[in-house]
């Protein structure tokens, strides 16, 4: 019996929350400590961020609503 790091589980929508509160502060500390390996990046990880949002908003909205 050993450690399965991608195992299948399920969230709750609080945990979820709590999940992003800890990666958006990740990456803030992230930012501000690194500010200088990161600036001249900015302008990609902007795009990057702006398709992968995008991506998940239209899978978001095709899905089936629950009735």
């Amino acid at each position: 019996m050993g450690f399965n790091l991608f195992k299948t589980f399920t969230l709750r929508w609080w945990q979820v929350g709590v999940f992003k509160l800890g990666m958006l502060a990740l990456g803030i500390v992230i930012g501000a400590y690194w500010q200088s390996i990161f600036a001249p990046y900015a302008f990609w990880l902007a795009i990057v961020a702006v398709v992968a949002l995008v991506y998940i908003t239209v899978i978001w909205w095709r899905q089936p609503r629950p009735i």
